[in-house]
């Protein structure tokens, strides 16, 4: 004799459905962005995905941009940041990654390159750099403007940051060389 079917109605929890979701399309982006182990990807932005970060061993740049900014953040609607612009690159040991808390675990969603990454046409908006910086021909520039984002601009036409963490808002890159580039989804412990 067999047994008859049971139906269980199952609920799904909506906080873990769209953490899983955001992890989902982060995971996406980025890997678009990396256009795959030895591809160049254009004009691709990060942002609206709240605070993510960066660390690398080394960055040497040219055409150096830095003002002050308010800006979106994973948290408030407005923040004071910087933005910093550059237009030809190269880091070393470069890691971008961003935590979630998917139901009552963390994971974080890691981007790693063994190999220097190229980077063309970079804006970047942060609230926090922690670095060794050295600049060539650094300029500080003071304007009168009622709009305090105008009154202060740093320029350089070199840039180069020694072991760097970097809390970023936003991140946008022209075009980005990745060679060696690995993906990782894993748990951590906060």
């Amino acid at each position: 004799m067999q047994n008859p079917v049971q139906l269980v109605e199952g609920t799904t929890s909506k906080k873990v459905f769209w953490s899983a979701l955001g992890a989902g399309i982060l995971t996406l982006a980025l890997l678009l962005v990396s256009f795959g182990v030895s591809g160049v990807a254009y004009a691709v932005p990060i942002a609206g995905v709240g605070d993510f970060y960066v660390e690398f061993d080394k960055l040497v740049g040219t055409g150096y941009t830095f003002y002050p900014k308010m800006g979106e953040t994973g948290t408030s609607d407005s923040a004071p940041q910087g933005t910093n612009l550059i237009e030809n690159l190269t880091i070393d040991n470069l890691q971008l990654y961003k935590d979630f808390k998917v139901g009552g675990e963390w994971i974080r969603v890691k981007i790693t390159a063994s190999k220097p990454v190229q980077i063309s046409g970079l804006q970047h908006d942060a609230g926090l750099i922690e670095a060794d910086a050295k600049f060539q021909n650094l300029v500080l520039q003071e304007k009168h403007s009622d709009d305090w984002q105008k009154q202060f601009k740093q320029t350089s036409s070199s840039i180069v940051l020694e072991h760097a963490k970097l809390k970023t808002h936003y991140l946008f890159q022209k075009t980005i060389n990745m060679n060696g580039m690995k993906l990782t989804v894993e748990k951590i412990n906060k």
